[in-house]
């Protein structure tokens, strides 16, 4: 017989958070018995991060309060450091721009979380995400959150399926606005917080200022994509893809700008601009994604047509993918891509089901596109 919400214990991640607070929330209005886990992953000897750990901490104790549930500490900072950061500073290096958050889902919140609610007598876990879980006869099937706006399933590909089997989503079915109504209504002091943006480690800190701490950058030219030279770069672990701020490219005679990133010459140490945001080097007809991830823990044994996300805020765009080999796969677009990043990750979906992905390798650019061969069709 399957326990009542009454005698399951869920073991919620607070962050000090409105989403969070609105997730806890729920869960006991359903019934569960609720604990919070204010979880530290990030530590430096930043000041102003130092202060924002601590507000956080201070709005977790007060829904905690105001819901009358236990509240625990866990510092998993040395965790995300091995497994996250360092891995973030070598994608860096190579001249890869990484998703940290991706990575904190899978090793820390879905991983170092699951384990350390065990050890707490959880029954379960649940977060603050804007996605839902399908528990499904075949196993857990990841589905897009309501509010499209909000959706967070893009950052949830590579949580495993015995993680996703034990996890509620409480605001899967929600929209913000109505997230914000409930922790007003409740005494939630951080009703009103603004939702925290960025990569996870660096929140609202100068980027290239604040990896120069770790990252040593070699000065270079900034070229057009003719190979004319038209500026000087801090070093190409600063640079994305699609990029159009912080090149300080003055005035280049005979052309208008604006100029964006279209690629890295990491032999050569060139930056590699293109004029307009449209410019065919910006543009891509496919790529090819390893490091995998299926939700159904298998990957599909043909031709798979979906839709995918190269970035979080993109749009659903139509392709195929075809299985390369046990770690690889090709994914084809129905029309080109722009700014398509390695070290980002492709996303891939059949409507409101979120099937897996993959990290981003290798961009197929838009001047060597051919004909799909016989093995797609």
């Amino acid at each position: 017989m399957k326990p009542s919400p009454g005698q399951q214990r869920v073991i919620v991640g607070l962050s000090g958070g409105v989403d969070s607070a609105v997730a806890a929330l729920r869960l006991q209005q359903a019934g569960y018995q609720v604990h919070g886990l204010f979880m530290k992953n990030w530590e430096d000897d930043d000041t102003a991060t130092h202060c924002t750990a601590e507000e956080d901490l201070a709005d977790a104790r007060q829904v905690a309060a105001e819901l009358g549930i236990p509240l625990h500490q866990v510092n998993f900072a040395a965790d995300y450091r091995r497994d996250v950061f360092d891995h973030c500073l070598q994608e860096f290096r190579a001249g890869r721009t990484p998703n940290p958050d991706v990575l904190c889902n899978r090793e820390i919140k879905f991983r170092r979380f699951v384990e350390h609610a065990r050890r707490l007598g959880g029954d379960l876990v649940a977060t603050g995400h804007y996605a839902r879980v399908d528990p499904g006869p075949r196993g857990p099937r990841l589905l897009r959150g309501r509010d499209p706006g909000k959706d967070q399933s893009y950052f949830l590909y590579m949580v495993p399926p015995r993680a996703l089997a034990r996890t509620l989503f409480p605001l899967g079915e929600l929209h913000k606005a109505e997230v914000r109504r409930m922790a007003e209504k409740a005494g939630f002091d951080n009703f009103e917080k603004k939702d925290s943006t960025g990569i996870c480690f660096i929140g609202e800190r100068n980027f290239r200022s604040f990896l120069a701490r770790y990252l040593r950058g070699e000065p270079g030219l900034i070229v057009t994509t003719d190979g004319v030279a038209i500026g000087e770069h801090a070093g190409l672990p600063f640079y994305t893809l699609g990029q159009r701020q912080g090149l300080a490219i003055g005035g280049v005679p005979g052309h208008r700008g604006p100029w964006f990133v279209a690629d890295k010459d990491l032999q050569r140490n060139r930056l590699i601009v293109a004029e307009g945001a449209d410019h065919p080097a910006l543009l891509s007809t496919g790529l090819i994604a390893d490091d995998l991830h299926w939700i159904s823990g298998t990957p599909p044994q043909r031709v798979l047509e979906a839709t995918a996300k190269t970035r979080y805020r993109q749009a659903d765009q139509t392709c195929r993918v075809r299985i390369l080999d046990t770690g690889h796969c090709e994914v084809l677009f129905d029309s080109p891509q722009r700014a398509v990043t390695p070290g980002q990750s492709v996303v891939l979906y059949h409507g409101e089901v979120c099937l897996g992905g993959g990290v981003i390798r290798e961009r197929l650019p838009l001047e060597n596109h051919v004909a799909a061969s016989p093995e797609w069709t």
